[in-house]
Order: C-alpha cells, then structure tokens, then sequence
C-alpha cells in the first residue's frame, strides 16, 4: 500500500478550484493492481483511487492556499516572509537601529504582500505543470520518499513557473505600490537606477522567494497526508491512505 500512497500523494501538491483531467487508464491500473493486492481493507476500485486522489488534491491544496492566500500569509509568517534584497536589507538593518527604517519597512510589506496576491494564481498555474506530468514520471513518484511528489513537480517545472507567475507578481508589485517604494528608497539612499531594472530585480526576487514558501508547505502537507491519519479529513482519504497506518 506504500507504493499506492506515494502515486496518491504525487497529485496531493496542486491547487483546487480549478478543472482535473481524468486518470491515465494505465496509471489507474498500476495503482488498482498495488491496491488489490493489501490485505486489512479489502481491494479498491480504480473508481475509489481516482475519488481518493481527487480529495488528496482538494485537502492538500487548499490548505496550502488558504495560509497563503490572505494578509499576512507571508509577511506574519517568519519562515516564508520575504525579506529586502540583500542591498536594500543591509541599509534597513543600519536605519533600524536609528528608528528611521519606515521607507523600507514599508517595501519589504508591500512586497510580501504582492505575494499573497498572487497565491491563487501560482495554484492554478501548478495545477497546469501537474497536468503535464506522464505515467513513467509517476511511476518514479511511487518509488520516492516523503516528499517525492513535491521535489519532482519543482524540479521538472520551475522555470515554467517563474515564467509564468512572474507577470502576476509584477502586476501585484505594482498595484501594491511597491514599485513606486522602491524608487523613492532607491533615490533616497543613493541606489539609484533604471526604474525598468529596479522593477526587474525585485520582481524576480519576489517571485523565487515566493515559489520557496509554495513549496515550503506543499511538501509538509504531503508528508502529513502521508503520515498524519488525523490529515485524512475524508472517508474516502481515510480508505485509500489508512492501509499504511
């Protein structure tokens, strides 16, 4: 039932809300056969995989973008906050001491704050890079550990990624006012430059950041959907995971 639960878990790291595609045919008879052959809770259908693979997805997705998706998602959170590029993070450091770090504190909020803007169209976009992923991919899935599916879907798909979610977390940037903060911080302390290459690098910077806390926590809701039985909020969860416990 192992090998059962890590091909489960490979779709548990994509977001909910948005359209799934159906099964492989092959896939589904891989994990029927490895599911028909534990003894304790009799076979699973391949109907019963599918349904609990789905709710796998839903659970696990949704928590991750519920604690990111919100104010505070990132800046409360000490583990993903987005910090000031290294720059802009050693004057904060010095003006800080003086209490006159205001400028740059407000930068460094309004840029985690493009990030949680951006949280539900980063879901979206994994789910598409899922999408993409064949049987012989999953079959290295069920091979791996704890957090298989997690390191898997960012190794094969994160240049797609920050492609992709760099447009929104400009847009964020801008819209927060972050941009418009960078220049009067960049102006201020001597760190003028091409507004277009200012914008360029805290972009970029926000989006790796960004895409860090993501996969922070999908992979510690894989490892927990994995482990936890008190993570299987469902019968379906508990039917399809519980043969491991």
């Amino acid at each position: 039932m192992r090998k059962l639960m890590f091909g489960a878990l490979a779709l548990a790291v994509v977001p909910m809300g948005c359209e799934t595609t159906a099964i492989p045919g092959d896939l589904g008879t891989i994990l029927g056969g490895v599911a028909g052959s534990t003894a304790g809770q009799g076979a699973l259908s391949q109907a019963e995989i599918d349904a609990g693979l789905r709710e796998a997805l839903t659970v696990g997705t949704n928590i991750v973008a519920a604690r990111l998706g919100k104010t505070n998602g990132y800046f409360g959170d000490p583990r993903i906050r987005i910090p000031l590029p290294k720059t802009y993070r050693d004057i904060q450091s010095n003006l800080a001491r003086v209490g006159a770090s205001a400028p740059l504190d407000d930068l460094e909020l309004r840029m985690n704050r493009a990030a949680e803007a951006a949280v539900p169209e980063a879901r979206s976009l994994i789910l598409g890079a899922v999408r993409s992923i064949t049987i012989e991919d999953a079959l290295q899935i069920l091979n791996g550990g704890d957090t298989a599916a997690t390191d898997f879907l960012r190794a094969r798909t994160q240049t797609q990624l920050r492609a992709s979610f760099t447009p929104y977390v400009r847009q964020s940037l801008a819209q927060s006012g972050a941009f418009t903060s960078l220049e009067q911080a960049a102006s201020q302390y001597g760190l003028g430059g091409v507004t277009s290459n200012l914008q360029a690098d805290l972009t970029n910077h926000a989006v790796g950041l960004g895409l860090d806390g993501i996969f922070l926590y999908v992979a510690e809701e894989e490892k927990k959907i994995r482990e936890n039985p008190v993570a299987r909020t469902s019968e379906i969860l508990r039917r399809v995971f519980g043969n491991r416990t």
